[in-house]
């Protein structure tokens, strides 16, 4: 299943992938309450489905994260496109199933709105203080 939210603001992907790191994951999501631990790319979320691992990984256009101990395998992108240049940031969200729990379906939503709503508030464009991904 996917999910998707879109918020319109100029930023580029260089911005995403400084600005959405593990540790500051609550900050853009209110659906992620507190980072346990981080190092660098690698780290423990407590959110809204439980206590999880998460793994970040910089992408063309943005930032990944996933859950890899998740029984769904939730993983989800924030990304512009920056071959289109229309000032769109795209937050997409899966899991590993076609069907699921209602319930769960629509926690899903509320995530992905989340981060609709947090992007909104705490995205700062071109901030270049925070580190950038390695290669």
């Amino acid at each position: 299943m996917e999910f998707f939210a879109s918020i319109n603001a100029a930023v580029s992907e260089q911005d995403l992938q400084q600005q959405l790191q593990i540790e500051n994951l609550p900050r853009f999501c209110a659906s992620i309450y507190e980072v346990v631990s981080s190092d660098k790319n690698r780290g423990e979320v407590s959110m809204l489905w439980g206590l999880f691992d998460v793994r970040r990984e910089c992408i063309r256009g943005g930032v990944r994260f996933i859950l890899p101990g998740c029984l769904n395998a939730v993983s989800w992108t924030v990304t512009v496109s920056p071959d289109e240049g229309d000032d769109e940031i795209t937050v997409h969200c899966t899991i590993n199933r076609k069907q699921q729990d209602a319930d769960f379906v629509e926690s899903l939503e509320d995530f992905v709105e989340d981060w609709r709503k947090g992007l909104l508030a705490h995205l700062s464009v071109n901030t270049r203080t925070l580190e950038t991904c390695e290669a």
